[in-house]
């Protein structure tokens, strides 16, 4: 079994959903959804956690970091996504695709790639328990 399904089920599995909306460049809006929340036992001190993030047609997330210890995989679980990590590619992924960002990483795109239709991602983080904030905007 692959391991984004593995995840995937595990989020839906253990849901607990706490929804909210964020600005995005154009005004449009994301939401982000946490699905899942738990320590790591055989790793003190370090935490998984899952959001979905839904994206209506044309909405963007602004240019972003994520907490300094988190390692994150993101898997596209519809639509298409366009994203750009660090000085990597900027490249569009469709559902059933998956990109990972290292810690300290800073993600300069992240969009639906869809002025139409809506898109929705899901990101697992591994990071320490108590790093916050989550996603800080750059400035």
């Amino acid at each position: 079994m692959k391991i984004h399904t593995i995840i995937a089920a595990a989020c839906a599995a253990l849901a607990i959903p706490i929804a909210g909306a964020v600005s995005a460049h154009d005004g449009k809006t994301e939401t982000v959804t946490k699905n899942f929340e738990a320590a790591i036992p055989s790793m003190p001190g370090k935490s998984l956690l899952a959001v979905e993030v839904d994206y209506g047609p044309g909405a963007a997330s602004p240019s972003h970091t994520h907490a300094k210890s988190a390692f994150i995989y993101a898997y596209v679980i519809s639509g298409a996504i366009e994203s750009r990590v660090n000085d990597g590619e900027t490249r569009i992924y469709r559902a059933g695709e998956s990109w990972s960002e290292p810690p300290g990483a800073i993600h300069s795109i992240s969009r639906n790639a869809s002025k139409t239709e809506p898109a929705k991602l899901l990101a697992v983080f591994v990071l320490d328990t108590n790093d916050n904030p989550l996603t800080a905007p750059i400035k």
